[in-house]
């Protein structure tokens, strides 16, 4: 049999690997292949994927190896920033050698899953393997989305993070105390952690309003019933069509009706004027006589917001 045919280039592979198929150096870097990592290759044409780019890095670690950290939040598409680095964990310290680029970490009691063969950090080991690469509110973001796929409740993070025995366990059990079931975008967690950093009774999260019938008719992102006050994140710069326009007048008119006031917040509002987000919710909160409301709100908020002036 021709070695070459017994490679299957359209998957990551070894430089090792190709010489060994008779894939001469030349070819190597020529347009043919691309190389995806340090020492590994692929055909030029096939697109590569956060899964593709896992399955590189962990090739030359060994069967026991999976891609962690950063990498496997890519793989699962939850929303963290950018950041530079691959990642991988092995089992133990002897595998934990410089290779393919990837920062590679030691996690011998790791929850794993394989996903099209490759073996990825679950999705709540992968929230506590981020404890130590991101910030609280950008840990939040990705809780809250966790919690959005149904793979796992809020208390079942909780109770995740507490048992592990993993450096950023404490970390992460604060991070997973503050997710939250329901909550729709990044953008409507950073709101709701601006608010509550503040020192204000914490909203109730996407309350949906239903007809006498139980047919669902609104929902408000944050609100407080008690007191008929809604906080909205709205991401749109322009209204695009007409009739999303007058579907929203309407929506505004029935919140009206109902005796409900509604504060929209825009992107602006929590990461360039955080102060004045907070500022604004505060009063109307103090007009409608919330209890529990501090008349000396906290300033946690700024170690998280830095847009503050």
């Amino acid at each position: 049999m021709d070695a070459r045919r017994s490679l299957d280039t359209t998957q990551p592979f070894t430089r090792a690997e190709g010489l060994a198929a008779g894939i001469t150096p030349a070819v190597l870097r020529g347009p043919r292949y691309r190389k995806i990592r340090r020492g590994v290759y692929v055909e030029a044409t096939v697109t590569v994927t956060p899964l593709l780019i896992a399955r590189a890095v962990t090739t030359t670690y060994g069967a026991r190896a999976h891609a962690s950290h950063a990498t496997a939040a890519r793989i699962h598409g939850l929303p963290i920033p950018a950041l530079a680095d691959e990642h991988v964990s092995v089992a133990d310290q002897a595998h934990r050698r410089g290779g393919c680029g990837a920062r590679v970490h030691v996690s011998r009691d790791a929850e794993v899953i394989t996903i099209d063969g490759v073996r990825v950090s679950s999705l709540r080991q992968t929230f506590l393997d981020l404890a130590g690469l991101l910030e609280l509110v950008d840990l939040v973001v990705v809780g809250d989305a966790i919690v959005r796929s149904r793979t796992c409740t809020p208390a079942e993070l909780v109770a995740f993070c507490s048992a592990a025995r993993h450096r950023c366990a404490r970390a992460a059990c604060r991070a997973a105390a503050l997710v939250r079931a329901g909550v729709d975008s990044p953008m409507e967690t950073r709101l709701r952690l601006l608010l509550v950093f503040f020192g204000l009774p914490e909203p109730e999260v996407n309350r949906t309003i239903r007809t006498d019938s139980g047919d669902p008719i609104r929902k408000y992102d944050l609100s407080w019933p008690a007191v008929h006050v809604i906080v909205e994140y709205d991401g749109r710069q322009h209204v695009e069509r007409i009739e999303q326009w007058e579907s929203d007048l309407e929506r505004r008119e029935a919140i009206d009706d109902d005796g409900w006031r509604i504060v929209v917040i825009t992107a602006r509002g929590i990461y360039r004027d955080p102060g004045r987000t907070i500022d604004r919710v505060w009063r109307v909160l103090r007009s409608r006589g919330l209890a529990g409301l501090s008349a000396r709100p906290s300033d946690a908020w700024k170690a998280h917001f830095p847009g503050h002036r």
